[in-house]
Formats: structure tokens, C-alpha cells, sequence
């Protein structure tokens, strides 16, 4: 995030959500430290790889969930006040995270 401005969302995220993305993410950094332990373990390296896929799978999830949460939440905020410049990020985000 080098070089540009800190943005924070107009609505804050009620407890229940921010518990279930936060979950989300401890389970991800668990399967990177299983990755990191097979490593260091010197397991099969197609087991590995295995592993790295539902990693990525999981991250791609996690991104297409706060997108859509985004989608429903700041960009229609922005749509109502007339601001559709978020049309273009959401486009841009969604490259991103493919």
C-alpha cells in the first residue's frame, strides 16, 4: 500500500462479521504455518503444493467475500451519492483478486 492514502469504510462492521473474517483469516495463517512445518518436516513436495492450493483457494475466497460486502455496502453508499467512480475500483478489484 506504498504511496497511497489509508482509506477506512463509512460503516463499521458489526462484532458477528468481523469475528467470522477474522476466523477466516487465523485458519489461513494456520495452513501457512502447516505449509511453513512441511517445509521444515521435508515432506513430498506434491503434498505440498497440494496444500498451497486450498491456501490460495481460501484466499480467494476471503477476497470475493469482502467484495462482495464491499459491493453491497460503500459502493452502493457511494451509487446514492452520486460518486460511480467506485464502478471503476470494483473493476480494478476485481482484476486483483482473480
Amino acid at each position: 500500500m506504498s504511496g497511497q492514502t489509508k482509506r477506512y469504510r463509512h460503516r463499521v462492521r458489526d462484532e458477528k462479521e468481523l469475528k467470522m473474517l477474522k476466523n477466516r483469516l487465523h485458519r489461513m495463517i494456520g495452513q501457512m504455518n502447516g505449509i511453513e512445518k512441511m517445509i521444515d518436516e521435508g515432506r513430498y513436495c506434491g503434498d505440498i503444493i497440494i496444500q498451497i492450493g486450498a491456501l490460495e483457494s481460501a484466499l480467494q475466497s476471503f477476497g470475493y467475500l469482502l467484495l462482495d460486502e464491499h459491493l453491497h455496502t460503500c459502493v452502493v453508499d457511494d451509487v446514492n451519492e452520486g460518486n460511480m467512480g467506485s464502478i471503476d475500483e470494483v473493476m480494478e478489484l476485481i482484476k486483483k483478486i482473480k
